[in-house]
């Protein structure tokens, strides 16, 4: 497409930039029908005349599915970062008057919600039932995801291990999440550990993370064949109830599988890891109200 020069930012180009956002949310402009409640084809038409004021080839679109142009996924970073800065701007309103209202973005890793000590859960409730006005947003996010998302103010919080902090984000302690080595049932180790030691686990396959670990779970990886990897926790689960590899899970998530007797921990006296689990927020940054009351009632439920 021949490059255009955008002189302004209308409203109607802020409506176009949304349409698009959660065209991509949705992946697909059918998905995208009911959240718009509009037509297929008057997405269609919006996303053309989007195009045409930016002079770029935003997506492909067909009877091979929806899919991002390089130069799509570039405009969909610039609209997150947009949004965010919307969203500090109403927030800076809402502190002049002292109303909350407005968005609150948390990013949070997988798996949390199984943790006994439920501080987000029960923060994220007492946020929503005092303050109506405030929508909560979450994201499900890797490490790296979500440390980069507070940094460029596109979440105000998030819920990561701690592994290597940064000098740019606060660290607010709320668990220890203890990880153990898990075998499934049809694994020839189920139901037989007492006889073997930590020695024998390299007869084994084993799940390794494809993800940030702490020095001391790497320590304790490199015990095992790692023939596998997982992006997640729950594609390590996968792996492990296949019955054909070791792999370790945080002892909250995998409590179901062990009380179905369809999972048992190994040596877990001896082959076990602790990782922090912290809320981050941006160092130095003003503090919007929400976000302010959202810490102050975490950390009173931390401390009680």
């Amino acid at each position: 497409m021949k490059p255009k020069k955008l002189n302004q930012v209308t409203d109607f180009d802020l409506k176009l930039l949304k349409i698009f956002k959660t065209v991509c949310d949705c992946h697909s402009f059918t998905s995208a029908e009911s959240i718009l409640g509009i037509s297929r084809s008057a997405i269609s038409l919006h996303m053309s005349d989007l195009e045409n004021r930016l002079g770029v080839r935003l997506c492909q679109r067909g009877r091979a599915g929806f899919a991002l142009t390089d130069e799509g996924r570039e405009i969909l970073e610039y609209i997150e970062v947009l949004t965010a800065s919307i969203e500090d701007f109403r927030a800076k309103i809402n502190q002049m008057h002292h109303t909350l209202k407005g968005e609150f973005n948390i990013g949070l890793i997988n798996n949390l919600v199984t943790m006994q000590s439920e501080y987000i859960t029960n923060t994220l409730a007492q946020l929503a039932e005092e303050n109506t006005e405030v929508v909560i947003n979450i994201s499900m996010c890797t490490l790296s995801d979500i440390e980069c998302r507070v940094l460029d103010n596109r979440l105000h919080a998030g819920a990561i291990p701690l592994v290597t902090p940064l000098s740019s984000l606060d660290y607010f302690e709320l668990y220890s999440e203890n990880s153990f080595l898990y075998c499934g049932k049809n694994h020839p180790l189920f139901n037989h550990l007492h006889e073997i030691n930590s020695s024998d686990l390299k007869n084994w396959k084993a799940v390794l993370p494809n993800y940030a670990i702490s020095p001391e779970a790497a320590k304790l990886h490199q015990l095992l064949d790692c023939s596998a990897t997982a992006s997640d926790r729950e594609g390590i689960a996968f792996l492990i109830l296949t019955g054909k590899f070791l792999g370790f899970l945080p002892d909250h998530y995998a409590k179901k599988w062990v009380e179905d007797r369809v999972m048992q921990p190994i040596l877990q006296n001896k082959i076990h890891y602790s990782t922090p689990i912290c809320l981050i927020t941006r160092k130095g940054k003003n503090q919007n109200m929400i976000l302010k009351t959202f810490m102050d009632m975490l950390k009173n439920k931390v401390a009680h």
